[in-house]
């Protein structure tokens, strides 16, 4: 290779580096610092007192994991009580000084999973959202957070709460792995395949139990007694198969489904009003479930900051408006 080309390659990186610091420094500034939110009077400290959530973060979704952690916030009896663990996959410096700006008083914790744990697990799905390693990582929670914390509550980034999270977070799981709201009126069948149901040894996943359907986007996880059953081993036996059999069509939810349906705490409905962003083929406004509201999540296709960016939202998308702390401008996307 001659010297005038290494010479131009050089000059090449070092202004791709420099380009990329300024993209960076000019799409931090786009969000505004949330406020600080501190505890009531009646708050206590300490260990028995905090409540873990975790998160997947990345630049795709970042506008709607930071609308809904300010929700989080601003609902909470005690925010000062809250430890945020986000999990990612790449670009770790960026989104921390995302996040150090954005909420300057949070505590938060990171993880980087590497998706070459799931890369050759994961088969094609309807959707190329579900597709992205980072959201196969809620499987293995109980792996990247420390043995110390036994409980946590996952969250998309796709939803706001209107409510204090502390409620959802004192649930009583008795011997359960698992709570999340169960909707036993979906057709659960249409989860999986022909290939699935016409075969005795996939069905009998389902022996001796009522699966139902539960969406795996709010879920409260006992991780001690996870780590104890070895679900996440469970979860990618199922992964496996599918890979080899093709028994469905949707990303991570069916191991979830065929794990633990039927074997859920169920918890009220209100805490994940689901479905906002509409079917996952065309995105179509959908309205709220009956019954009372403290979360709000747009699963499905159609995510309200897209659509009022677009200036096509829907009725819903205006109760996500508020806790949207960006400015005007695009967002930069993943690679």
């Amino acid at each position: 290779m001659s010297t005038s080309y290494t010479l131009i390659l050089f000059l090449l990186f070092k202004l791709l580096l420099t380009t990329s610091a300024t993209i960076s420094t000019i799409n931090l500034s786009k969000f505004s610092e949330a406020p600080a939110f501190q505890n009531n009077i009646k708050c206590t400290t300490g260990p028995a007192s905090t409540i873990h959530i975790a998160m997947t973060l990345d630049t795709t979704y970042l506008r709607g994991s930071l609308a809904g952690v300010f929700s989080i916030l601003r609902h909470s009896s005690c925010p000062e009580n809250l430890i945020f663990h986000f999990i990612l996959t790449h670009n770790h410096r960026l989104l921390h000084q995302t996040i150090l700006t954005t909420f300057p008083y949070l505590n938060f914790h990171f993880y980087h999973f590497n998706p070459n744990l799931v890369r050759s697990k994961i088969s094609f799905s309807i959707r190329r959202a579900l597709d992205q390693p980072l959201n196969y990582a809620r499987i293995y929670l109980a792996n990247l957070l420390p043995d110390n914390i036994h409980r946590i509550i996952y969250f998309d980034s796709d939803l706001i709460l209107v409510d204090d999270v502390a409620k959802l977070w004192k649930i009583n799981l008795g011997n359960h792995v698992l709570g999340a709201p169960e909707y036993c009126q979906a057709n659960f069948t249409t989860y999986f395949n022909e290939l699935f149901w016409s075969n005795p040894m996939f069905t009998e996943a389902f022996k001796d139990r009522k699966p139902c359907y539960f969406n795996t986007g709010v879920m409260v996880i006992d991780l001690w007694r996870w780590r104890r059953g070895w679900f996440t081993e469970k979860l990618e036996k199922w992964m496996k198969i599918q890979k080899k059999y093709r028994i469905y069509e949707l990303g991570s939810l069916p191991p979830f489904l065929l794990v633990f349906a039927g074997k859920v705490k169920g918890i009220e409905h209100r805490w994940n009003q689901h479905g906002l962003g509409g079917d996952n083929l065309q995105g179509l406004c959908r309205d709220l479930h009956p019954g009372p509201v403290s979360l709000l999540h747009w699963s499905g296709k159609g995510k309200p900051w897209l659509r009022l960016d677009s200036k096509r939202p829907c009725p819903l998308d205006s109760l996500w408006k508020p806790y949207d702390l960006r400015h005007d401008g695009s967002l930069f996307l993943d690679s």
